[in-house]
């Protein structure tokens, strides 16, 4: 969920107790500021496992307490890295890669980009994949990697890590 705080000491830790004392999990916490929000305010991201027939009186408490509800949603797949891949894609049957991915219940190939200059030519692909946490999302790379070596593809990723 994301959430809106009165920036002032005590705030956040407010907002967060009703996830508590409804029974919730909460797994992070990002703390975002940004200027073009109402001043006094700050943004606040929170994933959180709960009981379904609690969620409704999370959302009671926490807009009793001044807290505003901005998004909430269940958001299964929270890291996402984005992967290009060079070669054959399509004579070595694409989607046979992507259901390596897909099929694991874990992670996903969730967005394509193909550029294919010629029948006899390398295509290449921007794939972004998503992942539950960071242990899925490495072992969806190694599939990817194992997949890029048996079907001679060139696997570019990612120097730097984003969630």
């Amino acid at each position: 969920m994301k959430i809106e705080v009165k920036d002032a000491p005590g705030q956040l830790v407010a907002a967060l107790k009703p996830i508590s004392e409804a029974g919730g999990n909460i797994i992070a916490v990002i703390h975002e500021w940004d200027p073009t929000l109402r001043s006094k305010t700050r943004i606040v991201q929170v994933v959180l496992d709960i009981p379904e027939d609690r969620v409704d009186g999370l959302v009671e408490s926490l807009t009793s307490r001044g807290v505003s509800i901005l998004r909430m949603g269940e958001e299964r797949l929270l890291m996402k890295r984005s992967v290009i891949m060079i070669g054959h894609l399509m004579h070595t049957d694409l989607s046979d890669t992507v259901d390596q991915i897909d099929c694991t219940g874990f992670a996903e190939v969730v967005e394509i980009h193909m550029t294919m200059p010629g029948i006899a030519q390398r295509s290449s692909a921007l794939l972004t994949v998503s992942a539950t946490n960071a242990a899925h999302m490495e072992t969806a790379m190694e599939i990817l990697r194992a997949v890029a070596k048996k079907k001679d593809l060139l696997l570019v990723e990612p120097m730097e890590e984003s969630i």
